[in-house]
């Protein structure tokens, strides 16, 4: 049975700790990884190029300043685009995706999805090493963004994906303008608007062990104000 092309784009900043271990293990899952590193401070980006050399399934895309999440994923897709890629992934650097369930991405795009969506709001999946605080604030941002949208994926926040590239090429990627974490909601929303089939697969999503948390106030904010105004644009038909 012939095996799908597939990308993993995985967006780096001040990873330098996480990065081996994770390339080694995405070895294994015979897929290709695309750094793509924003000129981090920790070297993160020349261990990416030695890893590189050594390892034939990686390449590396060097980006001059940190801009946030979305436009890094945003030149990872094109990147990919470019090649011969069937399918595309996103997944964090740091271990809160555990790589081993990037098969069950890609099979579920085989049997099927237009966007496979690792999701901890459905039946199997969940979290781990998380606070009440941080529980309700992360389950109610999911429920706060699906009723202003009108959708029923459980999981908008969540940023652990695999896209048949037809996807990525309907979508309109110029349009995409989210910085941080609320591009996962926008990218997920804009590929239900296209009329793509979206399948939750159910993941355990665990903090990180290593490394420090990308998050912020600006970013919790863009998503809470991001939400609202792409219902106005969908309303409009702008999307």
């Amino acid at each position: 049975m012939r095996v799908p092309k597939a990308v993993v784009c995985l967006p780096t900043y001040n990873e330098r700790e996480n990065l081996e271990p994770m390339l080694r293990a995405l070895g294994d899952m015979d897929v290709r990884v695309l750094v793509i590193d924003d000129n981090s401070p920790d070297g993160t980006g020349d261990l990416a190029d030695r890893l590189a050399s050594e390892l034939g399934y990686v390449d590396v895309l060097h980006r001059e300043s940190k801009e946030g999440l979305g436009p890094a994923y945003l030149a990872g897709f094109r990147r990919a685009l470019a090649s011969d890629a069937e399918l595309i992934l996103e997944m964090d650097c740091d271990f809160s995706h555990d790589p081993e369930y990037v098969p069950r991405l890609i099979a579920a795009a085989e049997d099927g999805a237009d966007l496979a969506l690792g999701s901890r709001y459905v039946p199997g999946g969940g979290v781990r090493n998380w606070g009440l605080l941080r529980r309700f604030i992360s389950a109610g941002g999911s429920a706060y963004a699906r009723i202003i949208l009108g959708v029923s994926v459980r999981d908008l926040t969540g940023g652990f994906k695999c896209y048949r590239r037809t996807v990525l090429e309907v979508i309109d990627l110029d349009a995409v303008d989210s910085k941080g974490y609320a591009f996962q909601i926008e990218t997920t929303y804009r590929t239900l608007r296209a009329g793509f089939k979206v399948v939750e697969v159910p993941i355990t999503f665990a903090d990180r062990e290593v490394g420090g948390s990308k998050m912020s106030k600006a970013i919790v904010a863009e998503a809470i104000w991001k939400v609202p105004g792409l219902r106005l644009k969908a309303l409009l038909g702008r999307i």
